[in-house]
C-alpha cells in the first residue's frame, strides 16, 4: 500500500471572494490547491472555460475493479468532476451548489490500454435554483466511453 501526500487545505475565505469561474481558474492555474478527490484519483489537465471544464486522468491499475478494468466509481467521479464544475463556473460570489442526482452510461471497458482519458463537462441550462450539465468521456483514440447527465441545486453560500 502506498502512501499519500498530505493534502493543503482549502483556503475557504479567499475562495468566497471569487465566483466560481475565477475560483476554479485559480485552481487550473495552481494559485490554490485542487480540490483532494483530483489528488486522490490521479486527475491531471483541467481546463476551464465558461460554462464548461476538462479533466484527464491517465487509468492505472490502481483504478481498477475485481475484473481488470476501471472501476465505473472512477469513471463516474470523472464525469461528475466535469459536469459538476462547469455548472460551477456559472457561480456568482455568494452562491454555492451541490449534486442532486448523476445519470451514467457506461458504453465501453476502459483499462490501462485505453489511452488517456478525457472527460468534458458541459452546461447545458442554467437557472436560479437549478442547472443541468452535460460530461462525456473519450479514452486516448477519442472513442467515447461513458456519457453522463447532472442536475445541480444552487444556492446561497453561507
Amino acid at each position: 500500500m502506498t502512501q499519500t501526500q498530505p493534502v493543503e487545505p482549502l483556503d475557504l475565505d479567499a475562495l468566497a471572494a471569487m465566483d466560481g469561474h475565477q475560483q476554479l481558474v485559480a485552481m487550473s492555474e495552481g494559485r490554490i490547491p485542487p480540490a483532494p478527490i483530483s489528488q486522490t484519483l490521479g486527475m491531471i489537465g483541467f481546463r476551464v472555460a465558461e460554462g464548461s471544464v476538462s479533466v484527464d486522468l491517465e487509468p492505472e491499475q490502481r483504478h481498477y475493479n475485481p475484473l481488470g478494468t476501471v472501476h465505473g466509481g472512477v469513471i463516474s467521479t470523472l464525469l461528475d468532476t466535469a459536469a459538476a464544475c462547469s455548472v460551477h463556473t456559472t457561480l456568482a460570489v455568494g452562491e454555492g451548489y451541490t449534486s442532486l442526482d448523476l445519470n451514467v452510461k457506461f458504453l465501453r471497458a476502459v483499462t490501462v490500454d485505453s489511452g488517456r482519458l478525457t472527460a468534458t463537462g458541459r452546461v447545458l441550462q442554467r437557472g436560479r435554483r437549478t442547472a443541468l450539465a452535460s460530461a462525456d468521456l473519450l479514452d486516448g483514440a477519442g472513442r467515447l466511453v461513458a456519457h453522463a447527465t447532472s442536475t445541480c441545486m444552487i444556492f446561497a453560500a453561507t
